[in-house]
């Protein structure tokens, strides 16, 4: 009796085959739950922009969240000629101002804050000490993403959103 080689042997052959089935479905099925967690991430993408605007008699700061989900808004920074300030009032000219708190808020998709607010005669203050004033907030997805953004509106993926408590702006 000719003896067959075991890997030309039918049973080798049907085993081979259903091995080789199995790891490819196996890796399908990974890949396929790595896109699903992508798209999961994606679909609730925070993407915060601030703006300023200012007319004669109207100055204001906004804040929008123009991604797909939530902005966890972790910590906001705001300096006034290099130093921390905690509130607006401790600049001059924001004197008569209207506020809405900034820091540690969740902004939904597709929403705004306006963190100040300021319609009078004189605007054009305001606008003079804007020059000195840099904004800095940190902001994550639902997903413990995070990003800290400042006036540029570049986006800075971090770790974690970590702040000294000296330099955190309090209103």
């Amino acid at each position: 009796m000719k003896r067959i080689k075991w890997y030309k042997n039918p049973e080798m052959i049907v085993a081979l085959s259903a091995l080789f089935i199995g790891l490819v479905t196996a890796f399908t099925s990974i890949y396929s739950a790595y896109v699903d967690r992508e798209y999961a991430r994606a679909s609730v993408w925070p993407r915060l922009e601030i703006s300023r605007s200012f007319n004669t008699n109207l100055f204001n700061y906004q804040v929008s969240n123009n991604g797909t989900g939530p902005a966890l808004i972790k910590y906001a920074k705001i300096q006034f000629k290099s130093k921390n300030i905690k509130a607006w009032k401790e600049i001059e000219s924001f004197n008569n101002i209207r506020q809405s708190h900034i820091g540690n808020r969740t902004l939904s998709a597709q929403n705004s804050i306006t963190p100040v607010l300021y319609k009078g005669k004189d605007a054009k203050e305001l606008v003079k000490a804007d020059d000195f004033i840099s904004i800095e907030l940190c902001y994550c997805s639902i997903y413990d993403e995070c990003w800290v953004i400042e006036r540029n509106n570049r986006p800075t993926p971090i770790e974690a959103c970590f702040i000294d408590p000296k330099e955190m702006f309090l209103q």
